[in-house]
Parts: C-alpha cells; structure tokens; sequence
C-alpha cells in the first residue's frame, strides 16, 4: 500500500529518489503512465498488469476504454529504480506533468503519483472541502456476498 506525502527533487537527468517506504514495493519493477489531472502514476508492474487485464475485460467496442488504453500506453514507461532507488523521468512525461526540479510524491494506495508542487496544491485546495463530507460507503462498492 502506498501512502505518505514526500517533497524529493528532481536532479540534471530528470531523476528522483523514490521514498524508502516505497523502494521496496517498486524494486523489481514499476510502470509509469501519464495520469489524470496532469500528475504521473507509477504502478509496481504487477499491479499494472492486473489493471490492464481489468480494461481489457471492458468492452473494446467502447470509445472511452480504446482511449484509456492508447493513453496509458503510449508513452508508458516499463523500468525499476536504479541501486540507489532513483527513478528517471522521461522528458516528454516531465513535460506532461509540467515537472521542474521540486516534485510532491503521493501514495495513492495502490500506486505513488507524482505531481509539479503547483498542481499538487491547487487539487488539494479543490477537493479537500468535499472530502470532509466523503465516506468509504459513497466511493466504494460494497462487496458481494
């Protein structure tokens, strides 16, 4: 499970040091995609597999699943984290997320998101007064018996 806020930086090759807590989960493997609201996803390569078996059992016939995946996979990064636990960036994803040098690192549960620090603040200025009236029960389907 991926939690926690970290604040690393990015160095002169686009790189950054995956927080320890999160090394150990990603350390035989990650996969990086470009995510919503403009902040990268990295997934440990099983569980991203797990979601594109997930999206591969929708509907291909579906305008928004064939976009979901020429997206995540275009410009999809399939990489583990060097021996000092530092993760490159590619140009066109920094790009994308409109990363510099300072980064926010997220866990988002079952993955670690990185956002440019001004777009990290403004989503959580937006979202944060509806958080106050969310519960489990209204975002998670409740399980079958």
């Amino acid at each position: 499970m991926f939690v926690s806020t970290y604040s690393p930086r990015l160095d002169e090759k686009g790189r950054f040091f995956l927080p320890p807590k999160h090394r150990e989960q990603l350390v035989d493997g990650l996969v990086m995609i470009r995510g919503q609201e403009r902040c990268l996803a990295i997934y440990p390569t099983a569980a991203f597999g797990e979601m594109v078996e997930m999206t591969k059992a929708s509907l291909p016939t579906i305008q928004d699943v064939r976009d979901f995946m020429r997206m995540a996979a275009a410009e999809a990064v399939d990489t583990k984290p060097d021996k000092q636990g530092r993760v490159s960036v590619p140009a066109d994803l920094r790009a994308y997320a409109g990363l510099d040098k300072d980064i926010v690192v997220t866990g988002a549960i079952d993955h670690v998101e990185v956002w440019s620090p001004a777009a990290w603040s403004d989503y959580k200025q937006q979202k944060e007064p509806g958080y106050i009236t969310l519960n489990a029960a209204t975002v998670v389907p409740p399980r079958s018996a």
